[in-house]
């Protein structure tokens, strides 16, 4: 081929890849008219509000504590309107981002539901998570202080008989669909692609400590290792209580607080794991037993958090950083539920004994 000819050949191809021009500057399925007319939004979501079970059912959250998040994080997702078009309402963004997190659905069925464009449901949904991330977390996931880990550590002692106990750890694999140009970064040993959530929970299931973005094919020692937790928990700046002494146990003198994790984890002055092997004495025996008991709160937390937010049960078909902003949302999100709801049945109790007729 001559040089002539290959200038043809590229010009031809150039041609034959160039972008097709724009038949719509916005599509008339996605106007504002029929956004206003026939989007879930303004219809369904409308009608749901009239069940506060559907309501729930839909968005996991009630209507109040819906409404609640609205105010929290509506100045922070609120667009401009212009004279070219009408920005989207903050309280159809948080619906938008509230229905991915809860389903998992793809981005392409909730533009046709919502009557949006497609990329504008991914830009909705990394910026109401990082929204709803940064509006919540300084009162439902607080760095913990020394006073905080006692008394989560009281907690344990009381509930699950594991004195001297900071939280649960444990890592979980967020499945994702493969990042281009990655290798085998976020490749895991369950032959998946995906980041890893290390947590810390305490004895009610809440989380305490959140890492979001690790690659998938860290194990869960490696994970605790390049977090901030774990910088922490080596360098001692995690403000952890002083040593105490374990009651039944005085002659041993004061005792380390621990965080408790599986076989993954390293074994450390503040962090145990179990006694290796399927064959170990009796008071090891009872030792795991105890430990296994704590531990599983994790576990625990981390099938209510998916089987309420059910993004966790699919492959996640966006990128890593819009993964993480919404693991990040739903770990708050637990936490924001858990706590409102124990408020409400303390409220509710308060005003059944002033209100009885004994008192």
């Amino acid at each position: 081929m001559n040089r002539k000819q290959r200038r043809i050949f590229v010009a031809a191809l150039f041609y034959l890849r160039r972008k097709k021009p724009r038949r719509h500057w916005v599509h008339p399925i996605r106007s504002e008219a029929a956004r206003r007319e026939c989007g879930e939004y303004h219809r369904l979501v409308m009608e749901l509000r009239l069940d506060d079970d559907m309501f729930r059912e839909h968005f996991r959250l009630s209507k109040e504590l819906f409404d609640e998040l609205l105010a929290r994080v509506g100045p922070r997702i609120a667009k401009m309107n212009t004279r070219f078009r009408q920005a989207i309402g903050p309280a159809q963004r948080l619906a938008i981002c509230l229905r991915y997190l809860s389903t998992g659905d793809s981005f392409r069925t909730i533009s046709s539901n919502y009557r949006v464009g497609r990329c504008t449901v991914g830009r909705v949904v990394k910026e109401v998570s990082a929204a709803i991330w940064d509006a919540l977390l300084p009162e439902y996931l607080p760095a913990p202080c020394m006073e905080d880990w006692r008394a989560i550590a009281d907690g344990f002692s009381h509930r699950w008989n594991f004195p001297n106990c900071l939280g649960s750890v444990d890592g979980k694999h967020v499945v994702i669909e493969a990042p281009d140009n990655s290798g085998s970064l976020y490749y895991n040993y369950k032959g998946t692609y995906s980041i890893v959530l290390l947590a810390v929970v305490d004895a009610d299931y809440l989380f305490r400590v959140v890492d979001v973005g690790g690659y998938g094919r860290t194990s869960d020692g490696g994970s605790l290792y390049n977090s901030a937790f774990g910088e922490g928990l080596r360098d001692g700046t995690l403000d952890l209580p002083e040593d105490a002494v374990i009651p039944g146990s005085e002659h041993r003198g004061p005792m380390p607080f621990v965080f408790v994790g599986d076989e993954a984890f390293p074994l450390r002055r503040n962090l145990m794991r179990p006694f290796p092997g399927p064959h170990v004495p009796g008071e090891q025996r009872v030792y795991n037993y105890r430990l296994s008991r704590a531990r599983l709160v994790v576990e625990c937390a981390f099938g209510i958090l998916s089987s309420q937010w059910r993004m966790y049960r699919r492959m996640m078909a966006v990128s890593p950083t819009t993964a993480e902003a919404c693991v990040r949302a739903t770990c708050v999100l637990h936490n924001y539920l858990r706590v409102m709801t124990l408020r409400r049945r303390q409220r509710a109790d308060n005003s059944s004994v002033l209100t009885h007729p004994c008192h």
